[in-house]
C-alpha cells in the first residue's frame, strides 16, 4: 500500500465498523421508540488513476475523535450545501440530464449535489474537476493562491459558485460518473442520503490530505483494498467495502468510469424485520451486511456477534 502520511496501523480484529450502540438503537427503532432523523444529501467521489498492476482509488482515514464512523476509510465527499444550488459556468450533461439520472426532482437539487461533489472533493483531497472553458481541466491547485482558496471554502467564507465566478472556471460534470446511492439506515443519529461518483484523477494535478476530518490518506488497488477490509485491517461502512469490490474487475480507470454511465441507482437502504426471537437488520442486495440482534436486551455474558455494519456516508 502506498501511504502519503507515514506506517500504517496495527491489524484491526474486524474490518467492520460497528459502534456500540447499535443493538439498543436497532431494538428502540424495531419497537417503535426511534424516530428516524431525516437524512441529509451528501455526495462522495472515488478518484481513480492507473497504475502499473491496474486502476487505484484514493482513500482517507477518518480522524478517530470524528463522531460519525471514527477511524474509517472513506472517499472524499460530505454533506451539500444550500449554496451548491447557486448557478455556475457548467460543462456536460444538462440539468436535467443529471437530474433524471440521479432521481431528485428539480435541476436546482441536481446541481446541488454534483456541484457538492466536486466542490468536497477540492476541499478534503485538493482536487478540482474544472476548467477555463468546457474542454479544459485546471493542471496544479497546489499554489498557495489555490490553497487560500479552499481554505475559504472549507471555513465556508465563500461559496463554490463564488469561487468558480471569481477565477473565471467551468465546473467539468461530464467528468463525473455517478455509481450508486445509499442512505445511512434509520437508526442512525447521524444519516445522510448520499451519492457515490467515480472520476479520473485529472491529469497534472495530485491528491493530499487537506482535510481537518482525515489522519491518512493512501492511493490503494481495490483489491488490496478489499483484502485490507477482510484481514480486519483496514476499518470501513458496507458502501465503501461495496465500492471497493465492485471497481475489481475493471482493467483501467477508463473502464470504470465508462461503467458509471450505466449504473443502477436504485437508493440502498437497511431495513429491520422481527423474526422469531431477533431483529434481523438486512442491506438489500447486500447480504454481507446482514446483522441478527436478540429481541431482548443480553445478559454480560451472552454473545452478540454483530455479523456486518452499516451507514452511507463516505
Amino acid at each position: 500500500m502506498t501511504t502519503e502520511n507515514g506506517p500504517e496501523p496495527a491489524e484491526r480484529k474486524s474490518g467492520r465498523w460497528s459502534p456500540d450502540d447499535w443493538p439498543s438503537r436497532i431494538r428502540a427503532l424495531a419497537g417503535g421508540e426511534l424516530t428516524p432523523v431525516t437524512p441529509r444529501r451528501a455526495a462522495t467521489v472515488l478518484l481513480l488513476r492507473d497504475g502499473q498492476q491496474g486502476p487505484s482509488v484514493h482513500m482517507l482515514r477518518r480522524r478517530a475523535s470524528m463522531a460519525f464512523a471514527g477511524g474509517a476509510y472513506a472517499y472524499p465527499g460530505g454533506s451539500v450545501d444550500p449554496r451548491d444550488e447557486r448557478p455556475v459556468a457548467w460543462a456536460g450533461p444538462s440539468l436535467a440530464e443529471w437530474a433524471a439520472r440521479i432521481g431528485v426532482d428539480d435541476e436546482a437539487s441536481a446541481q446541488a449535489v454534483v456541484c457538492a461533489a466536486v466542490r468536497e472533493t477540492f476541499e478534503e483531497a485538493g482536487v478540482l474537476l474544472a476548467g477555463t472553458s468546457p474542454e479544459t481541466v485546471v493542471e496544479d491547485t497546489t499554489a498557495d493562491d489555490w490553497e487560500a482558496d479552499r481554505a475559504a471554502l472549507v471555513a465556508r467564507e465563500q461559496s463554490f459558485a463564488e469561487f468558480l465566478d471569481r477565477r473565471g472556471l467551468v465546473l467539468r460534470s461530464d467528468l463525473l460518473h455517478c455509481w450508486a446511492r445509499w442512505i445511512t439506515p434509520e437508526f442512525e443519529a447521524r444519516r445522510y442520503d448520499t451519492w457515490f461518483f467515480v472520476a479520473g484523477l485529472p491529469q497534472g494535478q495530485r491528491t493530499r490530505n487537506a482535510s481537518t476530518e482525515a489522519d491518512r490518506t493512501v492511493w490503494i488497488r481495490p483489491e488490496e483494498a478489499a483484502a485490507g477490509y477482510d484481514r480486519g485491517e483496514l476499518l470501513m461502512m458496507p458502501p465503501t467495502i461495496t465500492m471497493l469490490r465492485e471497481l475489481q474487475p475493471y482493467a483501467s480507470a477508463a473502464e470504470a468510469l465508462a461503467a458509471g454511465k450505466g449504473r443502477d441507482l436504485t437508493p440502498v437502504l437497511a431495513r429491520a424485520e422481527l423474526r422469531d426471537e431477533e431483529i434481523v437488520l438486512s442491506w438489500p442486495g447486500h447480504a454481507e451486511f446482514t446483522l441478527h440482534i436478540p429481541v431482548a436486551e443480553p445478559g454480560p455474558s451472552a454473545p452478540t456477534g454483530p455479523e456486518g455494519t452499516t451507514g452511507a456516508g463516505s
